[in-house]
């Protein structure tokens, strides 16, 4: 028997899904790092209880799947699967894991201009996140210009009024902390930004955004979140919401 919770991936090394998963809920929780040929074999066994899903996997394990729920259709993208009677479902937890970032740090983008850096995997929940809070104009920004997607080049021109700034590109993670995808100066009408990255504990994005005096977050809550509700799925009940400000505390001191 394989392990009953876990998660997939290709390096896990770095993750702290074991122990965010362990202190919200009693249960071993296993790092499963898998070729894309092992990946195959690991989800056509079902030999799992239920598994999240992270990078390069999260659209790959889409065609093993009987079931995935409308949100996770939308986004194109699934990070939770549960093993139900041998029937895989699929999830996408990170769009709520975004949603409740932004609610508890008070961040409104209703009628709001957000400009959203990164086009990848990672950005996709918080997209679909975006569109369905409403906002007044949503600018993605990425290396890789395409339809509906500005060059850097173009923020500068046309898009210094955004009113939030999400970074999703892992410009900034460590060990390359001395890198930001962007300098904050032109953009006088910011009021937040949030950077997807959670180590180091503060980026050079949020130390720029923190001394303009704007509401900076980082994205250790968003991961914890999402751990939070992929849990729920996994037990299939209710959890106390205050256990995701807990853990979060727990992880950030090891960050440091």
């Amino acid at each position: 028997m394989s392990a009953k919770y876990g998660l997939l991936g290709e390096h896990l090394s770095h993750s702290y899904s074991k122990q965010i998963h362990e202190a919200l809920a009693d249960y071993t929780y296993e790092l499963i790092p898998l070729s894309r040929e092992e990946l195959t074999k690991f989800m056509t066994a079902k030999e799992f209880a239920a598994v999240n899903v992270t990078i390069p996997y999260k659209r790959e394990v889409i065609p093993y799947l009987d079931s995935m729920d409308e949100r996770a259709k939308s986004i194109g993208a699934v990070n939770t699967v549960v093993n139900r009677g041998g029937k895989l479902e699929g999830y996408n937890t990170d769009y709520d894991g975004f949603l409740y970032t932004l609610r508890k740090n008070k961040i409104d983008v209703t009628g709001k201009k957000v400009a959203v850096i990164g086009n990848g995997g990672a950005a996709q929940a918080v997209l679909a996140v975006l569109r369905g809070l409403s906002v007044k104009e949503l600018v993605i920004v990425d290396i890789i210009p395409g339809e509906g997607v500005c060059t850097y080049e173009d923020l500068h021109r046309l898009h210094t009024d955004a009113d939030v700034l999400v970074n999703t590109s892992p410009v900034g993670m460590y060990p390359k902390v001395d890198a930001s995808p962007l300098d904050l100066t032109p953009f006088k009408k910011l009021t937040a930004v949030i950077d997807i990255v959670y180590n180091p504990n503060v980026t050079k994005l949020l130390a720029q955004a923190a001394s303009l005096g704007l509401t900076a977050v980082n994205g250790l809550q968003m991961l914890v979140a999402q751990a939070f509700f992929a849990a729920q799925h996994f037990l299939d009940t209710k959890l106390d919401e205050k256990k995701i400000e807990e853990v979060t505390e727990m992880i950030r001191k090891t960050l440091g």
